[in-house]
């Protein structure tokens, strides 16, 4: 079994955003150059190659040995095995006719390139490194039986991302396709839940409660929120509010699909103070049947384990001893069916890097015959 973090080989990456494309190099599951940020250009083809190119170039001069590969993160969807992107993405236009980057990249610097969706990146990523071991970890040291190996990890930024690890596998799906932005939002039926989960809808939400004009940024509003600046501070905590409760939406009913961990990344989860209690007062709430019984919309308990009360409680669950009938033999039992929330301590983009950097060390041993990561 291969270990990303001793692996001496030397991958390239790239965290692929709507704005900004970060460039790096990757060694034992680290940086070991300082990330290089360009410009995504992401509605102009000839741009974005060009950057694309210099990026890795600038990477690949700083380095004392030849990178093994090139593996990084698209937003989707597209035909990630392939390499070629392509179809209704929302926020790079420049590639929606089909652009085959995966040979592009393969011809232009002679190595194996893979690609993959942001979203699934940074939840592998997260997943090998991040929440998933942090947790089992600290489940091990109470001396719970109790282990997590499926994980959903939520980006949220210039559009609603979501990547999904399932029994230690990521899943991509059998179209390259698993996304959650297409859902209807809960407050507008016949639209997609991203104008809801994003940073336009940050913007959008606060212009229509508080009646300003201005062209403000999610920091901005957050800062108004906050009273560090000048706006209407019940409108831009209503306007987080309102985002962590569509998001909830999502979240009920992807995380009672896969039963698993949420760790949410991005740039807006620096407002996670407003959003999270907000997701959590959905999947925390009621459902009902026809005859009036009142149910948990989630099967599993629903903590936020970045609160050290609820971290406790999720951790010592309710084991407890019980006998084998007919015996006095006794064995461990925890009969509570429970899930966490909490905000990556990685970071979106080094959760990525580590997903890219794993996935190729992965792929490239099993072109060679060798055992898998997980």
């Amino acid at each position: 079994m291969i270990n990303y973090s001793t692996d001496p080989r030397i991958i390239l990456t790239l965290d692929t955003g709507g704005t900004n494309m970060v460039f790096g190099a990757m060694q034992r599951g680290e940086f070991i150059v300082e990330p290089l940020t360009l410009p995504a250009h992401a509605d102009n083809l000839d741009l974005c190659l060009q950057n694309m190119v210099e990026g890795f170039r600038t990477i690949i001069d700083q380095l004392d040995e030849r990178p093994a590969a090139i593996s990084f993160a698209f937003p989707g969807p597209a035909d990630y095995p392939n390499g070629i992107i392509g179809g209704q993405l929302l926020n790079f236009p420049a590639f929606r006719e089909g652009v085959a980057l995966g040979p592009y990249l393969k011809k232009k610097f002679s190595m194996p390139v893979y690609i993959n969706n942001d979203g699934d990146l940074y939840a592998y990523g997260e997943a090998l490194g991040g929440m998933l071991p942090e947790v089992n970890e600290m489940l091990d040291e109470s001396g719970s039986r109790k282990r997590y190996r499926n994980l959903l990890g939520f980006t949220l930024g210039t559009g609603l991302g979501i990547g999904m690890v399932i029994n230690g596998e990521l899943n991509r799906g059998d179209n390259s396709n698993v996304e959650t932005c297409y859902l209807p939002h809960c407050r507008y039926p016949d639209i997609i839940v991203e104008e809801g989960v994003s940073i336009r809808a940050v913007q959008r939400v606060y212009r229509e409660i508080s009646g300003d004009t201005r062209p403000l940024e999610p920091l901005d509003i957050y800062k108004i929120a906050e009273g560090e600046q000048e706006g209407d501070q019940e409108a831009a905590r209503k306007t987080w509010t309102e985002m962590g409760e569509v998001a909830g939406e999502v979240m009920v009913y992807a995380a009672n699909i896969t039963d698993s961990l949420i760790v949410l990344g991005g740039g807006m989860t620096g407002a996670a103070k407003y959003i999270v209690p907000a997701i959590l007062k959905v999947m925390r709430s009621s459902i009902k049947t026809f005859d009036g019984k009142v149910l948990g919309r989630m099967l599993s308990k629903v903590y936020n384990l970045d609160d050290k009360e609820d971290l406790a409680m999720f951790i010592k669950g309710e084991q407890s001893k019980i006998k084998i009938y007919g015996s006095e033999i006794e064995v461990d039992y925890d009969p509570q069916k429970r899930i966490g929330i909490a905000v990556s301590k990685l970071g979106a983009s080094k959760a990525i890097a580590i997903g890219s950097y794993a996935f190729a060390l992965d792929q490239l041993d099993r072109r060679n015959g060798m055992n898998r990561i997980f």
